[in-house]
């Protein structure tokens, strides 16, 4: 898959990243600065400790550079969270992106090759269960980013005397391996129960096995919904089990999935840097990222008190809250594009993988819609999705009269400098929920405050709606989108083109892959597996 490795040519703030040659076996990869060595890291555990945060590193990546390309111009434009400024000629978001900017999940250094190097370090340097078990499950939650993005990838294979570049899993086998790695994981924690491993090994939850499983059984559950209307039967089955699990699912804040802030120490938040990239002197809203109309635009309709902790106020006068328009003509940055408002997060925020809300909110959904058994009522699991982000976020004294809200809204969107503005309506719907509404309505209400709760976490955002169609976002303008006719701009992108490389170093894999597996043309408009929704 990866013979060339990406190596870091300076900030992005200019997009550049640099292929240099380099071996297929990534269990020698020349000199690689990512890799545990036994020699250097032989005192009291700490090799194990320092594989294991290498592989949480690459979950969100904690790499300027790769955290920018993954998640600030690809998952939280698609997502509808972050928009681009005019800091660019060719942008993901206006469909015209160059091969340094989408192949970034499979061809960086700081992505595959580090998260599979240590893993199989690990494996030299313990037999502990429950260490490995924990690997699988970090495994997962960054491999299911790559495959949502792309669809078939190398999976199953990857590994085998030491190689990337094998041939190509299905998604549907990608998600089955998947299942069957949190299932066996989530049975090494089971049969673990209250212990826990050294807190210097973990840092995600001190050495918490409980916690690991409820993350195991949540991200289980995250993944079961997502396949939902493409193999409805292993939906319905994985997600029961899930939450039906002896030790179960987030039902806390306390069980959220997060890497502390200790884990990037003086480089801090790497989304907080990325965002920041071009910042005008004077301003502080952001530079090349700022945030997108369609967040700003839902949450100004629902009078939402999250917005000061989500967002920078903007520079307007009399528009405290206002996004960049997403697949638009973008307002130049040194101009007016510095005055929208900025993505409000400090180099001290955790990365954070999964809440509980989502969870709240998945159970939800999968109950509403379509009956699954999830334990309870899905206007109560609604409820408590919007309770525990209000809690998350520090408003809780806000959710009674949020949660009861039964004013229809409009959700539009006005241009401060009059370019994009839109008049077409998103959404009329109100928060309350409505016993009495169609699964599909039901959908939509639980999808757009799940998004809402689920800000940052652009790629889920955009692996949900591609996956159901919720929240509705602005399409694209004629003007924005330069596919050339290839995406559609009430569609949008629906995954992300192979790196060019792969049709050179790995080119049987890649074809069979393209002609067999993918089902459409390797480009930005053929849908994934499970993007299959029938009234779409």
């Amino acid at each position: 898959m990866i013979n060339n490795i990406i190596k870091r040519t300076g900030l992005i703030s200019v997009a550049v990243i640099g292929l240099s040659a380099c071996t297929g076996n990534f269990l020698n990869i020349n000199t690689n600065p990512y890799e545990v060595s036994k020699d250097e890291m032989s005192t009291n555990g700490y090799n194990v400790g320092a594989a294991i945060s290498a592989m949480c590193g690459t979950v969100i990546s904690t790499d300027v550079n790769t955290a920018q390309f993954t998640d600030c111009l690809l998952g939280g434009p698609m997502g509808g969270y972050y928009s681009t400024t005019g800091a660019f000629d060719r942008t993901i978001d206006n469909f015209n992106p160059t091969d340094d900017w989408t192949n970034v999940f499979l061809a960086s250094d700081r992505v595959i090759p580090t998260l599979f190097s240590n893993f199989v370090e690990l494996q030299d340097l313990t037999d502990d269960e429950v260490v490995l078990a924990i690997a699988n499950v970090i495994k997962v939650a960054v491999m299911h980013r790559v495959t949502d993005t792309y669809g078939p990838i190398p999976y199953s294979k990857i590994g085998q005397e030491g190689m990337l570049a094998v041939p190509y899993d299905s998604q549907q086998e990608v998600y089955n391996k998947m299942f069957e790695e949190l299932d066996a994981a989530i049975n090494v924690f089971t049969e673990n129960h209250g212990r826990n491993i050294s807190a210097n090994a973990d840092p995600v939850y001190g050495g918490n096995v409980d916690k690991w499983c409820k993350f195991a059984n949540s991200l289980k559950l995250r993944l079961a919904m997502r396949i939902v209307y493409a193999d409805r039967a292993t939906a319905q089955a994985k997600a029961e089990e899930a939450v039906s699990h002896s030790i179960g699912v987030f039902t806390s804040n306390d069980d959220n999935a997060s890497l502390k802030p200790i884990a990037f120490g003086e480089k801090g938040n790497p989304i907080y840097t990325a965002v920041k990239y071009n910042q005008v002197q004077g301003s502080n809203t952001g530079g090349d990222t700022h945030v997108a109309a369609d967040i700003t635009s839902y949450m100004n309709a629902y009078n939402d008190p999250r917005r000061p902790l989500y967002f920078i106020s903007s520079e307007f006068e009399n528009v405290e809250y206002v996004g960049v328009m997403v697949s638009a003509i973008k307002p130049v940055l040194s101009k007016d594009g510095r005055k929208y408002s900025g993505v409000n997060v400090s180099p001290t925020d955790p990365l954070m993988w999964m809440n509980a809300a989502e969870v709240a909110f998945l159970k939800a959904e999968a109950k509403a819609v379509f009956g699954f058994n999830m334990g309870g009522e899905a206007k109560d699991f609604y409820n408590e999705g919007i309770r525990l982000s209000f809690e998350q976020w520090g408003v809780a004294g806000s959710y009674d009269s949020y949660v009861n809200n039964e004013t229809k809204v409009s959700v539009t969107y006005t241009d401060p400098i009059g370019v994009n503005t839109r008049t077409e309506v998103l959404t009329n719907l109100c928060v309350k929920w409505n016993d009495t509404a169609s699964p599909e309505e039901m959908q939509e209400r639980i999808l757009i405050q799940k998004w809402i709760a689920n800000f940052h976490l652009g790629n889920e955002a955009w692996a949900d709606h591609r996956r159901t169609g919720y929240p509705k976002f602005f399409p694209a303008s004629n003007e924005g989108n330069k596919s050339n006719g290839i995406v559609k701009n009430e569609l949008g992108a629906r995954r992300m083109p192979y790196p060019q490389n792969e049709r050179t170093t790995n080119a049987d894999n890649y074809q069979k892959a393209v002609s067999e597996l993918l089902k459409g043309a390797d480009n930005m408009a053929t849908r994934v597996w499970w993007d299959c929704k029938p009234e779409k």
